[in-house]
């Protein structure tokens, strides 16, 4: 499929995404955001993909809201907006529970919007270049679509900073408070995503979908009986699972597991 702002390639059981409106600093509209949560949703249900990289073309990751859609979208009405916001809030969702795992590679400025595509992602490694920035407030707005995700990555102590000052930051802070898994120069970003999405696309592709679901459905759960008895069922699941008994079968017997042949 062709896409407008977007350019998509699959190889070696990984795809690419690459935000491709370098002229607008990969600004989003109605089209970008319907374009990702087209592909994410494909790429999520593709046999042949194991892990997907979320990246941009030219100096800027994504400064946001492209500002002709704002413009566009000052002059709607109230049931307009919502229906807006909740494609947004949709193709954010459809990243966010993409059963395939995701990295964002950020090679270049990432404001506001744009910092909810990074936050919806499993993994995020930054240039050391990079600056990040939840400007909302000072167009009068709040991040109220990106904030699930982007409260989640970096918690709400540093939520309630940067939502409220619009302060810029740079990618050692992002690291500090746990937005980025890993900062690194612009040379070294290529290889340090290549040697991530090895490790991805080598591990059973049954347990990483499972691993990350258990991620998202068990934080922040209470320890009460139902929540053992739900971790007991999904060990016990897997490990009579087709791959589960591969995996530990191919360990046993010192061999490559199926699912690397």
């Amino acid at each position: 499929m062709d896409y407008q702002t977007l350019t998509v390639s699959i190889a070696d059981k990984l795809a690419t995404v690459t935000l491709n409106r370098p002229d607008l600093r990969n600004a989003f509209n109605e089209h970008s955001i319907a374009e990702l949560a087209l592909v994410f949703d494909e790429l999520g249900r593709n046999e042949l993909v194991r892990a997907i990289v979320l990246a941009a073309n030219g100096p800027a990751f994504c400064a946001g809201a492209d500002l002709n859609w704002m413009k566009k979208m000052a002059g709607y009405s109230h049931s307009e907006n919502q229906e807006d916001a909740m494609r947004l809030a949709d193709m954010l969702r459809t990243i966010y529970l993409c059963p395939k795992p995701t990295v964002a590679k950020v090679q270049g400025d990432c404001y506001a919007g744009g910092m909810g595509l990074v936050a919806a992602c499993d993994i995020v490694v930054s240039a050391d270049t990079a600056c990040y920035c939840l400007s909302e407030v000072k167009l009068g707005l709040i991040p109220a679509t990106i904030s699930p995700y982007v409260i989640k990555a970096m918690g709400e102590q540093a939520a309630r900073r940067y939502f409220l000052t619009a302060e810029r930051f740079d990618a050692a802070e992002a690291l500090r408070i746990g937005f980025a898994h890993e900062v690194v120069t612009a040379d070294e970003l290529d290889t340090t995503v290549a040697g991530i999405v090895k490790n991805l696309v080598n591990n059973s592709p049954n347990a990483v979908m499972e691993a990350k679901k258990l991620v998202r459905e068990v934080v922040g759960a209470p320890v009460t009986d139902a929540l053992l008895a739900d971790t007991a069922s999904r060990i016990a699941a897997i490990r009579a699972s087709m791959e589960g008994r591969e995996g530990v079968a191919s360990f046993l017997e010192k061999r490559k597991p199926s699912w690397l042949n």
